[in-house]
């Protein structure tokens, strides 16, 4: 009886936790699903009429490159969307050079008298938030780059200290991984410096609940890990790191070179940082909104028959947290869909037994295409990937 009473007492708090980061803090300075396979799914047109979860708004940038006709980013987290505005205000300014300080070396030697001529630009909200924390983009703070900001920067600050600590040939080796041109290079490398990825502070920081939280990690998704993956979180990690680092080519993942280094290149970063696309950005910039509410709410106070849906991996949690909710949440995208809609979504799972049963009957899902492009996937830390059409 102890023994549960405390068990329940840390979930509560982990919970807890969870929602309190998730009310106060910025949680994602780059979106952390991959869009080049997202884009080979989705199909988008200029007819195309896009509701996606917003993040930390690459993404919907990089589905601006197909011109679709409207691209809506919702986000329950108004931090999350005020990052979104910030790049869209720089994209508008018209200078590429600005963007790419700020957004692909992760910091701008001007960063306030740039901040002075875009805040007027910005909505409220997000002005009122980067009043605070616009010394993110300060090259001479202790983190040297916005990208060790956020939360899921601050744990990638942590790691990325800890591994560049641990002796000059290590840091060769990570360094020589992220140039590497085949898969036998990367294999090579990975040899050498997996042992070190899983020392003692890495082991200890991913067992602990508040650097899992910070991650955007609910404890539903910790749950589906532990039970469906031999050797839980660590093992799942541990496997995950190894396939994206050895099975898939690493001289283009901007993910996991941003989080070691602190900035792009030129060659390995997001689409809207890439200086060849920065003129179609600002054509399209218009057909882009963002809401600071969840999916339902969204679609209860904008109606409309939406031709894509992005969900990312929010729905493990309504599934565990608020059932109904998801209940609700699929009714509502169905009910605002037309048939042929597609959808997309991950999950830590590895499949969707979570859906509510009658979705089933709505939706086709395509196994066949997800399964090979899953395992291509650059950032490759999810269980599963999931693409659906409305019936």
């Amino acid at each position: 009886m102890v023994k549960q009473l405390s068990a329940k007492l840390g979930n509560h708090a982990h919970d807890l936790l969870f929602k309190t980061i998730h009310q106060r803090y910025l949680i994602y300075n780059m979106c952390w699903e991959d869009p080049r396979i997202d884009r080979q799914l989705l199909g988008l047109d200029q007819h195309s009429k896009v509701v996606v979860l917003t993040s930390a708004g690459c993404n919907a940038l990089d589905y601006l490159l197909d011109a679709p006709a409207e691209v809506h980013a919702v986000d329950v987290n108004p931090r999350q969307n005020a990052l979104l505005q910030l790049k869209l205000a720089l994209i508008a300014r018209g200078d590429f050079g600005d963007l790419e300080q700020m957004f692909r070396q992760g910091s701008h030697p001007r960063f306030r008298e740039l901040y002075t001529a875009l805040r007027p630009q910005l909505p409220h909200y997000a002005a009122a938030f980067w009043d605070k924390k616009i010394a993110y983009f300060d090259a001479d703070n202790r983190k040297h780059s916005f990208y060790y900001h956020g939360t899921c920067g601050m744990v990638a600050w942590l790691v990325s200290r800890q591994l560049l600590r641990s002796g000059r040939k290590l840091r060769g080796y990570l360094f020589d991984l992220l140039d590497a041109q085949t898969l036998d290079e990367q294999r090579a490398l990975y040899q050498k410096i997996e042992p070190a990825l899983w020392g003692r502070f890495s082991v200890w920081l991913l067992r602990q609940p508040t650097a899992l939280a910070m991650l955007g990690v609910p404890r539903p998704q910790i749950r589906l890990i532990q039970q469906q993956y031999p050797g839980g979180i660590i093992g799942y990690v541990s496997d995950k790191l190894r396939h994206v680092l050895t099975e898939v080519l690493i001289h283009d993942n901007y993910f996991w070179r941003a989080y070691l280094t602190g900035s792009y290149t030129e060659r390995c970063c997001p689409n809207y940082l890439r200086e060849e696309n920065f003129t179609r950005l600002q054509s399209h910039l218009d057909r882009v909104h963002s809401h600071d509410a969840t999916v339902s709410d969204f679609l209860r106070a904008h109606p409309g028959q939406y031709s894509h849906f992005i969900l990312l991996d929010h729905q493990d949690w309504l599934a565990w947290h608020q059932p109904q909710a998801l209940d609700e949440e699929w009714r509502l995208i169905l009910a605002n869909s037309r048939p042929g809609s597609r959808i997309l979504l991950r999950s830590a799972s590895d499949d969707v037994n979570f859906l509510p049963d009658w979705t089933r009957e709505a939706l086709r899902f395509f196994p066949a295409l997800t399964e090979p492009l899953h395992l291509q996937d650059r950032v490759g830390t999810y269980g599963s990937l999931h693409f659906a059409e409305v019936v």
